[in-house]
């Protein structure tokens, strides 16, 4: 079983709320009648401005993520172009999963909007460093960070194995960090918890990722299908 994300930028000619729904009510259910095994869509549509939170697309590739499971991926290429059909341009990868922090209790039925708001983040290996710094600074060193700073509801983690489209961006890092609440992300203090923090939390993302490359948007997440089923 092989995990698949797919970064979709928005068409310039359709509203936010336009987009969710053709995907929601156009993809979503074509994708369902095929092998996938598990199937979780976040799309951009938080309608905010999130101040010293650092917010940044700037090409626009961030109009929604989509998470897949796969028997294998050899059977990618229909969901492709089934995606690609509706989005402006496709990044697609293949990731490795870790999950440091799930739900702690799930009460809502697949399909659903995810109560709470996800910050969906994409970014590259810093330059000048090796893969084992990168993974050690990342997953070793800034996951226990985040999860004691951030109220965190679920912090899904995924490692680049390959990218799959072509042009895609040369990311190493798809992250997906949800708050039970808009304001836990719009207020630096109750997401950092104090200036210094949040200070440090910056400081210490740059020792495995340039910053300025490092993009991300406010999402709201459709689990659409359980994976493993019944989760």
């Amino acid at each position: 079983m092989e995990k698949l994300m797919y970064l979709l930028s928005r068409p310039s000619h359709r509203e936010a709320g336009e987009f969710r729904d053709q995907l929601l009510d156009e993809i979503a259910p074509s994708l369902l009648t095929s092998e996938v095994a598990g199937l979780t869509l976040n799309v951009a549509d938080v309608d905010a401005l999130p101040g010293s939170i650092h917010l940044s697309d700037p090409a626009a590739l961030l109009g929604a993520s989509l998470s897949l499971w796969l028997d294998s991926l050899d059977g990618r290429g229909p969901i492709e172009e089934r995606l690609a059909s509706v989005c402006g341009r496709l990044a697609g990868y293949l990731v490795t999963e870790s999950v440091p922090r799930d739900y702690a209790q799930r009460d809502w039925p697949d399909g659903e909007r995810s109560p709470g708001v996800t910050l969906v983040a994409a970014f590259p290996m810093a330059r000048g460093i090796d893969a084992e710094t990168f993974f050690s600074q990342w997953q070793q060193h800034h996951t226990p960070l985040s999860l004691s700073l951030h109220p965190l509801t679920r912090y899904l983690r995924n490692s680049v194995a390959r990218v799959l489209t072509p042009g895609a961006p040369p990311y190493q890092a798809l992250v997906e960090e949800r708050v039970a609440d808009l304001q836990d992300l719009l207020d630096p203090l109750r997401f950092f918890g104090s200036e210094e923090a949040q200070e440090r939390s910056f400081e210490h993302v740059q020792r495995f990722t340039d910053i300025d490359e490092m993009h991300t948007a406010l999402m709201s997440e459709y689990i659409l299908r359980s994976f493993p089923a019944g989760a």
